[in-house]
């Protein structure tokens, strides 16, 4: 798949080879036919190790709310503490393209608080966008928050800010109906100027179907392989967490393990008096 990208001599460039990824670069990613690979991340050092390795763009997800505050959903978290990640992930980080939620509240209200708020996450983070979640009941404050100069990234599907209203976090668009609510609000996204779109949790032919419909890069969790690129949260991509297993869930490390381990063997040399050793003291 990476042959769809330009050649130069007898080296294939690929689109992601750039030092940074950005707005640009995920439209012609989707024009190449290039899978956009995304991770969450919320702190400094976790976003370098991302960033160093070749990540094309990293989420400061609210899932931070559960993640690293230990909330039963994203509700919780304010733009304060949103921002104090965001900043954090953006300093480490000199490839990824840097995406930052809108936590819950921060643009419900009207266009001018989303716009206020949108504005006050780039000045004091430096990420490089903000992602809301909604259709049709928050085109008008997307269309101005990208008036304002400030890349956005749509949400739909499954969007966590209205577990109260959904009764849960189940599986979306099942209905006629409600898929064809998803497609035009995807339209609807597509024509404001988003330069991504999250599908969340909905029918894999669905997201294959938006996919082909908008020019906008769409990138999936639990949407099926037919987006334009993945998302996954990263603690549970690396195997952190544990009693978490959806159906979209695959697990690439067990870094539990990993420093469950690296743990245990600290304790027992602290208490066995072997760390640390001569080579390790002034």
């Amino acid at each position: 798949m990476f042959e769809l990208a330009k050649k130069s001599g007898n080296k294939i460039l690929l689109l992601t080879d750039k030092k940074k990824i950005t707005t640009i670069t995920l439209r012609q990613m989707k024009e190449a036919g290039e899978k956009i690979a995304q991770i969450t991340a919320y702190d400094f050092t976790t976003a370098k190790i991302f960033d160093e390795a070749g990540i094309d763009s990293i989420l400061i997800g609210d899932s931070a709310s559960n993640v690293m505050c230990g909330n039963d959903n994203t509700l919780p978290i304010t733009i304060e503490e949103m921002i104090y990640h965001a900043k954090a992930v953006a300093k480490a980080c000199t490839h990824a393209f840097v995406v930052c939620d809108m936590p819950f509240g921060s643009y419900q209200v009207n266009s001018d608080e989303g716009v206020r708020n949108a504005i006050r996450i780039m000045k004091e983070s430096g990420v490089d966008a903000v992602k809301l979640e909604g259709g049709s009941e928050v085109v008008a404050t997307v269309k101005a928050i990208i008036a304002a100069g400030i890349p956005v990234v749509g949400h739909l599907g499954l969007t966590p800010q209205s577990v109260h209203k959904y009764g849960g976090y189940g599986l979306r668009a099942k209905s006629k109906a409600e898929a064809t609510k998803l497609l035009n609000d995807a339209k609807l996204l597509d024509e404001a100027g988003v330069c991504a779109l999250v599908l969340e949790k909905v029918p894999q032919a669905l997201a294959t179907e938006v996919s082909k419909q908008i020019k906008t890069p769409t990138i999936g969790i639990g949407a099926g392989s037919g987006t334009d690129g993945q998302v996954l949260v990263y603690a549970d991509a690396m195997g952190m967490t544990q009693g978490f297993k959806p159906k979209f869930l695959r697990q690439f490390a067990n870094i539990r393990k990993c420093m469950t381990d690296g743990i245990g063997d600290y304790m027992k040399c602290v208490k066995a008096q072997t760390f640390p050793n001569h080579e390790e003291s002034y």
